[in-house]
């Protein structure tokens, strides 16, 4: 049957470890992959190990055929006619699913072993935090111990041994690693090959419904985090711009101006800055496939990966796909901008749809007829600061004319409904306006030493133009629920008790237990210098390292002391090899004169049987071919005594020239005495 010589050729403890480890490296794809292909994954596999319990046969080729393109066209028909590094990548998963009902020999599982080691380099295109790159790294270990039981399956405790062996080969490269990953100047790694995967993330995007922003409050992922070079703003000044949106589309918001697209390609994940001088910041931004940078009013850009955009707002040159680290500095003196706005700038910043919200555009016109410009951003906003407005995670269902809801009847919402209808009236009243979004606020991380925004930070205000003053930024949260601009949303809501309430498993949700808190802190601080120094250890951050050195290395410095460094390794491995070959010269040639004596007594009909000694053979030899009994006596003793007895260079060669003198007599002594095998009495 096709399950049992399948079972003869390949190790069952070898292929668990390959099973195991095809698994391990499914982890970092769940979120990723579809259900189906994942699914698809684990049956394949698990197929193939009943197939090796002789529970079920492996299929044909025919039946193999239909399964693959069964499988390529449900793949092709998901994907809907995109082709990007995401769906690729997803494409080589189902390949390597597909791989399992194709092995059959061991030949098949070393194909099937590389095949694995590159799925788990792909992995880092999408994952590249520390735990992620552990995961990693114990799906390569499950390899390794595999490819050492495929190649020694007899051995007793493989599978321990084969721990110990790998344990042991880490120990001793760790320290090589390490001192090729500091001076070897960097490159860019596989993973910087832009993705453009077209995924939905989580985050901000370039419009504005009512609820939008309220659903990101229930996320506790990372957007950023930010190290300061002195002291971090206040709370309440940490109003992180994103971008403007200044197109009102019924009840949506969106930008008015949309830039042209532009080709993939990713941007610089270094900045090429040095150390953090005063006024500056660094912020490492979360994969977001967008190009807006986030930053603080009053800010210029530092690094050469992202650009100043207009409207106090920042660009990357391509979309982050990817973490990105990028400087920015305070403008010591912002100057006021005291320019009118021209005609047509002062058109898009009225803007409205035709019709909708007829009471809030009379509250408009009451409030411009008694009020000036500043004097109706102040009525406004006292409005919402002195009747029974409230901030709410669990706005009620907006109906048509919701701004007008909003403002008249029920009375609750969230940051985005109290901006957008903020932004609506003041431009009824003939006053420009416009919305910003972005993220407000951020906890400090372990030790104060970084800032850590997050998506429950997401945030939208309203900028109104004033005359003399320019662009002024007013939030109407700040009037009705001010806790959420001067400690955070979970103080903002905790009447209600809806923050990360759909959230269950997010550290972030249990506040008040101060264990959890902290451990999740630590990790975060782990996982951020993990970002910063090794994921993001290039170009100007290696530099930086170089320079800080007694010698101060710069780049010519370092590629000559690279190259020494290679040049002096490859002449220690030239030197152990070229020792290792002599000696294991020697060694190879007793073992090619072992192998002919036991073919010489095969030929005789006095096959070798397992775990027979030598001694043990040359008595059965002399038993069934007298002639030759005093040589395979001989031959035996001088057998047993070169592996069994520590002697000098110049005795194994003694040895080497007897066994072949030797074992040129069995030949003659035995030459005309050929039977087959089975023969011996």
């Amino acid at each position: 049957m096709l399950t049992t010589s399948v079972q003869d050729s390949l190790p069952s403890r070898a292929l668990i470890w390959l099973v195991a480890s095809f698994g391990v490296l499914l982890i970092p794809q769940l979120e990723r992959l579809p259900f189906w292909l994942i699914a698809t994954c684990c049956l394949l596999a698990g197929w193939r190990w009943l197939a090796q319990q002789g529970r079920v046969r492996l299929p044909g080729r025919w039946l193999r055929s239909a399964i693959m393109l069964a499988l390529i066209a449900v793949y092709v028909a998901t994907v809907h006619g995109r082709f990007t590094v995401d769906t690729a990548a997803s494409f080589f998963v189902l390949a390597v699913g597909l791989k399992w009902l194709e092995t059959r020999s061991v030949r098949d599982f070393y194909v099937l072993f590389f095949i694995l080691a590159y799925l788990g380099a792909v992995n880092f295109l999408f994952q590249q935090d520390i735990l992620w790159s552990l995961v990693n790294l114990t799906a390569l270990a499950l390899l390794l111990v595999g490819l050492q039981i495929i190649n020694a399956p007899d051995l007793p405790d493989s599978s321990t041994a084969g721990w110990r062996r790998l344990g042991m080969l880490a120990v001793k490269t760790l320290p090589i690693v390490a001192l090729l990953f500091v001076f070897f100047p960097r490159m860019e790694p596989l993973w910087s090959v832009p993705l453009v995967s077209g995924q939905a993330r989580t985050g901000i995007s370039d419009t504005m419904r009512p609820g939008d922003i309220s659903n990101l409050a229930q996320s506790s992922e990372r957007a950023f985090r930010v190290t300061f070079a002195g002291p971090m703003p206040a709370y309440p000044d940490r109003y992180w711009r994103g971008l403007v949106l200044d197109y009102l589309d019924g009840e949506t918001w969106r930008q008015g101006e949309r830039s042209l697209p532009r080709r993939p390609g990713r941007v610089a994940r270094d900045g090429g800055v040095g150390e953090l001088e005063t006024g500056e910041y660094d912020v490492l931004l979360e994969p977001t496939d967008q190009r807006w940078a986030f930053a603080l009013e009053n800010s210029r850009a530092v690094s050469g990966n992202v650009v100043e955009a207009g409207q106090d707002l920042f660009r990357f040159r391509r979309p982050a796909d990817s973490s990105i680290r990028y400087r920015l500095a305070f403008e010591s003196d912002a100057a006021e901008e005291t320019e009118r706005l021209t005609p047509l700038q002062e058109r898009r910043y009225l803007q409205l749809p035709t019709s909708g919200n007829p009471r809030a555009r009379e509250l408009a016109r009451s409030l411009r007829g008694r009020y000036s410009d500043v004097e109706t951003v102040q009525a406004l906003l006292t409005r919402f600061r002195t009747e029974p407005y409230f901030y709410t995670l669990r706005p009620p269902a907006m109906p048509d004319d919701g701004i007008d809801s909003l403002l008249f009847d029920n009375k609750r919402g969230f940051c985005a409904h109290y901006a957008g209808a903020t932004a609506f009236v003041l431009r009824a009243a003939g006053i420009p306006a416009r919305v910003v979004v972005g993220y407000q606020g951020g906890e400090t991380g372990a030790g104060g030493d970084y800032l850590i925004v997050r998506q429950y930070d997401a945030h939208a205000w309203v900028e109104v133009w004033l005359r003399g003053r320019g662009w002024v930024r007013i939030d109407p949260t700040a009037a009705i629920a001010p806790s959420r601009i001067e400690s955070g949303l979970r103080d903002a809501v905790s009447d209600e008790g809806s923050f990360l309430e759909n959230n269950w498993a997010s550290p972030q949700r249990y506040g008040d237990v101060a264990l959890v808190q902290w451990a999740s802190l630590q990790l975060d601080r782990i996982n951020y210098h993990w970002q910063r120094w090794v994921v993001g250890y290039q170009g100007q951050t290696q530099m930086n390292l170089m320079r800080q050195l007694p010698w101060g290395l710069g780049m010519r410095e370092l590629g000559y002391l690279t190259a020494g460094i290679v040049g002096a390794g490859l002449l220690i491995a030239g030197l152990v090899s070229a020792w290792r070959m002599r000696t294991g010269d020697r060694r190879d040639a007793f073992g090619r004169i072992l192998s002919n004596w036991h073919q010489l007594c095969h030929r005789a009909g006095v096959p070798v049987r397992k775990g027979e000694t030598p001694s043990a053979l040359a008595a059965r030899l002399g038993q069934a071919r007298p002639a030759a009994a005093e040589s395979a006596r001989r031959f035996a003793r001088t057998v047993n005594s070169h592996y069994y007895s520590d002697g000098s260079a110049s005795g194994e060669d003694r040895e080497l020239r007897q066994m072949r003198r030797l074992l040129s007599q069995m030949r003659k002594q035995l030459r005309g005495t050929h039977t087959t095998p089975g023969t011996e009495s």
